[in-house]
């Protein structure tokens, strides 16, 4: 069994708290990392308080070649890192090779953002008050970092709080989840190979319990969260000072209009609906179809679900596996049984199989369900007629989250009035809500968070504005 050890102030330690990581698709154990405990992580955050100085002298041009050496290392390993986080997580490899080319993206994208932080020169005589004198703001940044990391995106969600941290010259504590730990763990082996400042980025798998530290410690200035609304908006009323950045997923939805290209529409949200068993933040959950091409829709549609090839994540024709663990799996057929046994017509799916849960999809369903009304985080979607376009905006927007939406339209138009009226952090035109590029804003409202990643967002959360005001 390989062992993967924790990673902080510039090396790698073992604890007493070893624990197993689990492959989702096969059940069996097949690597040990190490737990942080409370004594471990004030080592980290002493040895990370240590290098704050050495990050902050950091020239951007340092930066710039340091993110870049991490994105280079990245992509000489990529096929091992791929097949790793396949394995951590049940992640078909063909997305595993995707997911491993867009924490490249990330850290490129980082690494040109270093070399334009903002500033802005001010002139202060536009009053009487002000004659004669001139303001710089400059952006410096917060000092010491939380990062706190998902099991569905392990390394590219790692990397949207380590690459913007480092470009804005701040050091981080990166708690991934435990689950999945073992990409960012390998990831902390060719960072120590880089001239990044030891103690700069510390990767420290550990216990809830211990984990509360970093929401609740005022030594670290911002804490970047993505997770569930339960616990992504517990730890804002515990944060103390420090600010937060909050992405919570949602249960987005896509309307499909009658000028739309139904072959593209019914391809796009096949992969919004099942890319990695739905356990994505912007899966596609609720899709809308206008009543004069609901049926031509819903027919292919249902075909192509069906055919979707289920199996070993290392496979590389599967496009379907596990779920991450059996509990999710059973949640989800509990949901979906819910739906039905309230009225809700079951068009194809339904089965489980351990921690696997077959593509499902779900019809004259109303808000009130789960399947609905909350985050389902598995391979279900849900396929309704609409009357008009206003209908359907008004029930994407009747909905808690408001992270993106899908609009398929050729219609300006509606494209303006998807823009104007949804109540969401993204509306994508003619493509489904899971899209997404890493240097885009990226993030919601209402229950889906709190602020915007996206690397260059990133950054601007991660530094403090600072005025110079002075004679000229």
């Amino acid at each position: 069994m390989k062992e993967y050890k924790i990673y902080h102030s510039g090396r790698f330690h073992t604890t007493s708290g070893e624990f197993q990581i689990i492959n989702p698709f096969t059940g069996k154990a097949f690597a040990k990392s190490y737990l942080a405990d409370k004594n471990v992580l004030e080592e980290a955050i002493a040895g990370a308080q240590k290098a704050i100085p050495a990050m902050q002298r950091l020239a951007s041009y340092e930066k710039y070649e340091i993110l870049l050496d991490i994105a280079g290392k990245i992509h000489q390993n990529r096929d091992e890192f791929a097949k790793l986080l396949a394995v951590e997580s049940a992640k078909p490899i063909r997305y595993a090779l995707g997911e491993i080319d867009r924490a490249t993206q990330t850290l490129t994208i980082a690494a040109e953002e270093s070399k334009r932080l903002p500033k802005e020169y001010l002139d202060l005589d536009w009053t009487g008050k002000g004659a004669g004198k001139e303001a710089l703001v400059r952006y410096f940044p917060l000092g010491l970092i939380a990062g706190i990391s998902p099991f569905n995106f392990p390394l590219n969600l790692a990397m949207h709080k380590i690459a913007p941290a480092i470009a804005a010259g701040n050091v981080i504590i990166l708690k991934p989840s435990t689950s999945t730990p073992l990409s960012t763990l390998f990831l902390a082996q060719l960072l120590d190979q880089t001239r990044l400042p030891k103690g700069a980025v510390s990767i420290l798998p550990m216990s809830r319990e211990t984990g509360n530290i970093l929401v609740r410690d005022d030594r670290f200035k911002l804490l970047s969260f993505t997770g569930s609304p339960a616990v992504g908006w517990k730890m804002k009323r515990e944060c103390g000072k420090k600010k937060i950045l909050l992405e919570l997923g949602g249960n987005a939805g896509v309307v499909i209009a009658p000028s739309a290209n139904i072959d593209l529409a019914v391809e796009k949200c096949l992969i919004g609906g099942f890319a990695y068993s739905g356990q994505v933040c912007i899966h596609a959950q609720r899709i809308y179809v206008h009543h004069k091409i609901f049926d031509e829709f819903s027919e292919k549609f249902i075909s192509r679900v069906k055919a979707l090839k289920n199996g070993d994540p290392l496979d590389e024709q599967t496009e379907v596996s596990a779920m991450i663990d059996e509990q999710n799996a059973i949640r989800v057929e509990e949901w979906v049984n819910e739906a039905v046994n309230e009225g809700a017509k079951l068009l194809c799916g339904g089965k489980r199989e351990g921690g696997f849960y077959s593509p499902t999809v779900l019809s004259e369903t109303h808000n009130e369900m789960k399947v609905c009304a909350l985050e389902v985080f598995g391979p279900v979607v849900t396929l309704e007629k609409y009357p008009d376009f206003d209908t359907a905006l008004r029930w994407i927007n009747d909905s808690r989250y408001g992270l993106q939406a899908g609009i398929f339209t050729d219609s300006i138009e509606e494209m303006n009035r998807a823009f104007e009226q949804l109540a969401v952090g993204g509306v994508i035109i003619n493509d489904i809500p899971t899209f997404r590029v890493d240097h885009m804003p990226y993030g919601g409202i209402k229950d889906s968070g709190l602020g915007r990643e996206g690397v260059k967002y990133s950054i601007m959360e991660m530094m403090e504005p600072k005025l110079l005001v002075k004679n000229k």
